[in-house]
């Protein structure tokens, strides 16, 4: 797992991803290992979409193991949550991936904006 020079970066794509988060735990962004790239997370908005209340979950997963960065809060009916603001932006290396899960399938979207690096 490489973690290429962002100061040397030869291009920086914005890109945004959209989820309908499951149950099963589903890569919102993922950087494959060897890409030569670093992900920079600027922004994560959950919206639940159902009439009751689902609850999210956020993790980062590495070598088979999943660091919560959010664990079970609860997303009330027909609103939003941002779990991850430009404030407080991570980066996303060569063979990780952030994940979504969700109390209940199809009760919640997902919105990811994100910086490509490489």
């Amino acid at each position: 797992m490489a973690n290429p020079n962002i100061v040397t970066a030869a291009s920086v794509y914005g890109r945004t991803t959209l989820q309908q988060v499951t149950t099963t735990p589903t890569a919102i962004a993922s950087n494959a290992a060897n890409s030569n790239k670093v992900l920079k997370i600027n922004a994560l908005i959950v919206t639940n979409v159902s009439n009751n209340v689902a609850n999210i979950t956020a993790d980062i997963f590495r070598s088979g193991t999943a660091a919560h960065i959010a664990r079970l809060i609860p997303v009330p009916p027909q609103s939003s949550l941002v779990v991850i603001a430009k404030e407080n932006p991570f980066y996303i290396v060569e063979g990780d991936a952030l994940r979504l899960t969700a109390s209940a399938n199809s009760a919640l979207d997902a919105v990811c904006s994100f910086e490509e690096v490489g």
